[in-house]
């Protein structure tokens, strides 16, 4: 049997969910006995782009079967794909919906679909947990994925569909590294608004980025506006066992949102349509998960209190 050769094109190699889909994907490559090589686009989708035009175009002696991609920009390369399939590669796409994996399919009968977190979810959870953290209302520091990314976009709506009116939601943008968010939240803290504005809650739309504005806030100076800002509850997403849900064993995370890494399911499926010849699901969507549990983030009841008059002796 041909030992088959995919590649994997993943947004950056500096965000915590990105390394844990390329170390899914290198276990389930081991597994199966097959190459697999990992390319980086560094959050540039022309770069991403030019990679695999490449990849396919190339005359290397080592054919490559097929190419599993997380789309950088919002257009998951419609032309690059039916350059693929031309070539016949089977095609995978991560952590994206996309109109024209039927086309592909039904044209040139190659292996093609997608797998995705339901990232519409993904938001309807953390307006939960939002909702359950602040029973009377408040106001949130939202850090958004790029302006580009569906999946910011479809996080951003399920946030707004399920959070209570009441919590008031001041947005910003990150790139879904630790990087950009202390990059952006530092920015922020230079303006006279941000000592003036009421925060309640800081909220990322992944883990990363939530850590690198808690590490923006650890950078003030000490005094009361630090002790305040480090003591507010830090939401994240992706929850993976030694990211996300460590900093929320280490109490650096109130709460994430584990979502599966799809890479390694998509080299499973991809390697068993082309070892098979069978058309594998045209969409998969995994299931996100709060951790902890979002009835755990309720404040507890307020205790009766039972004062004393201070003059009182028994």
């Amino acid at each position: 049997m041909k030992k088959l050769n995919l590649i994997l094109s993943l947004t950056n190699n500096d965000n915590d969910y990105q390394l844990e889909q390329a170390v899914a994907a290198q276990e389930a490559a081991k597994r199966l006995g097959i190459d697999l090589q990992i390319i980086s686009a560094e959050n540039d989708a022309i770069t991403q782009s030019q990679q695999l035009l490449k990849v396919i175009q190339s005359r290397s002696e080592k054919t490559v079967d097929g190419i599993i991609f997380e789309p950088v920009g919002g257009t998951a390369l419609p032309q690059v794909a039916r350059a693929a399939a031309i070539a016949g590669m089977g095609w995978a796409v991560l952590n994206r919906e996309v109109d024209y994996i039927s086309e592909l399919r039904r044209a040139f009968r190659v292996p093609a679909f997608t797998i995705s977190s339901d990232h519409e979810e993904v938001g309807c959870i953390q307006g939960r947990q939002l909702a359950a953290l602040l029973p009377k209302g408040g106001s949130v520091l939202y850090i958004q994925g790029p302006s580009e990314s569906p999946a910011a976009k479809l996080r951003t709506a399920g946030m707004y569909d399920t959070k209570p009116a009441d919590i008031q939601i001041k947005l910003m943008k990150g790139q879904w590294t630790e990087a950009s968010a202390h990059r952006t939240v530092s920015s922020w803290l230079r303006l006279s608004t941000s000592h003036q504005t009421q925060i309640d809650v800081v909220a990322a739309q992944d883990d990363s980025m939530a850590i690198g504005a808690r590490k923006a806030f650890e950078e003030l100076p000490d005094g009361k506006a630090r002790d305040h800002w480090l003591s507010l509850p830090y939401l994240g997403c992706d929850g993976l066992p030694n990211s996300g849900q460590s900093w929320v064993r280490q109490g650096l995370l109130k709460a994430t949102v584990y979502l599966p890494a799809n890479a390694g399911k998509a080299v499973d499926m991809l390697t068993h349509a082309l070892r098979t010849g069978t058309m594998p699901l045209e969409q998969t969507l995994t299931v996100p998960v709060s951790i902890p549990a979002i009835e755990s983030l309720a404040p507890p009841p307020a205790a009766k209190h039972q004062a004393r008059s201070a003059g009182s002796i028994s």
